[in-house]
């Protein structure tokens, strides 16, 4: 299944993540996952949020510059070698992991989903159906 991600770019500066929080949480926007990855001048915070069509448009009101891209959350075994497995299905099928990031919800079922976002969707997709991978809707990932 496709999630949406927005992607902010955020100027290397004390406070401009507490600014992006601050707006999200003004808005009713609540964050699942998070990713920042940074240089000396700016950096890229990753979101999957509960409304990433509001999330993009009040940002942009912000002047941030956002964009969204799509993602597929793949459940996987949280136990050592689960996330490989995963990446050597994908390795199979030819698609390439541009970036990932992870997160535990209820440690208790023993999954963890990871965020993927590959050269070809598409195919990502089908090879993880195709091995029984399940991947978060939506309205599942959305709502954790």
């Amino acid at each position: 299944m496709v999630i949406k991600q927005i992607s902010v770019f955020v100027e290397n500066v004390p406070g401009k993540i507490v600014e992006v929080s601050q707006i999200l949480g003004e808005n009713n926007i609540d964050m699942s996952a998070l990713s920042l990855a940074d240089s000396s001048d700016f950096g890229i915070l990753r979101l999957i949020v509960n409304d990433p069509e509001k999330a993009y448009q009040v940002l942009r009101e912000h002047a941030f510059v956002v964009k969204q891209s799509e993602v597929i959350a793949a459940v996987i075994d949280d136990r050592p070698g689960g996330l490989t497995a995963v990446l050597k299905i994908l390795a199979q099928e030819n698609v390439s992991v541009e970036y990932m990031y992870a997160f535990v919800g209820n440690r208790q079922d023993g999954h963890a989903v990871v965020v993927l976002r590959t050269n070809n969707q598409a195919v990502a997709q089908k090879a993880l159906d195709t091995h029984h991978i399940s991947t978060l809707a939506p309205q599942d990932i959305y709502r954790l």
